[in-house]
C-alpha cells in the first residue's frame, strides 16, 4: 500500500519554491533581465504544475482533511482557504494564458496580463503554505469521513 501521508508537505514545498521563482523572477524582469526572468517563470510554472498533481492524487486517496482550530483562527482560516481555493481556480487558466504569451513573443500582452497573474499567483503559492501549516502542522487534522 502506498503511503500518500507526505504529499501535503510536497504541496507546501512545491508552492514554496513556486513563490520564491515568481519573486526572484518579478526582480529579474525589473532589472531587465529578460532571460532569468523566463527561466524563473518557468521553474515556477512546473513546481505549480508538480503542486497541482500531487494535490489531486493525495485529495484522491486521502480524501478532504477537516480542520480543528477554534476560536478566532477558524474564521481567519476559512477567510484564507476559500480566497484560497477560488484564486487557485482563476489562477490556472491565467497562468496558463502569460505563459503562452511570453513563449509566443506577444510581450506588450504577455505583460498586462502578467501584472494580474503575478499577484494572484503569489497569494495562491503564499496562502497554499499557510493552509498547510494551520491544517498539518499547528493543528491536528482528522479525515473527514
Amino acid at each position: 500500500m502506498i503511503d500518500y501521508s507526505i504529499l501535503p508537505l510536497f504541496n507546501a514545498v512545491s508552492n514554496s519554491i513556486a513563490g520564491i521563482f515568481l519573486l526572484i523572477g518579478f526582480i529579474f524582469i525589473k532589472r531587465g533581465n529578460v532571460r532569468a526572468h523566463r527561466a524563473c517563470m518557468l521553474t515556477a510554472f512546473g513546481a505549480s504544475i508538480a503542486f497541482l498533481t500531487s494535490y489531486i492524487v493525495y485529495h484522491l486517496h486521502a480524501g478532504d482533511v477537516r480542520f480543528l482550530g477554534q476560536g478566532l483562527i477558524r474564521p481567519i482560516y476559512f477567510s484564507i482557504l476559500i480566497t484560497h481555493v477560488f484564486l487557485a481556480i482563476v489562477i490556472v487558466p491565467l497562468a496558463i494564458i502569460t505563459l503562452r504569451r511570453a513563449l509566443g513573443g506577444r510581450f506588450a500582452a504577455h505583460r498586462a496580463i502578467a501584472r494580474w497573474t503575478w499577484p494572484i499567483w503569489m497569494y495562491v503559492s503564499v496562502t497554499g503554505v499557510i493552509v498547510y501549516v494551520l491544517v498539518y502542522l499547528i493543528y491536528p487534522h482528522s479525515p473527514i469521513q
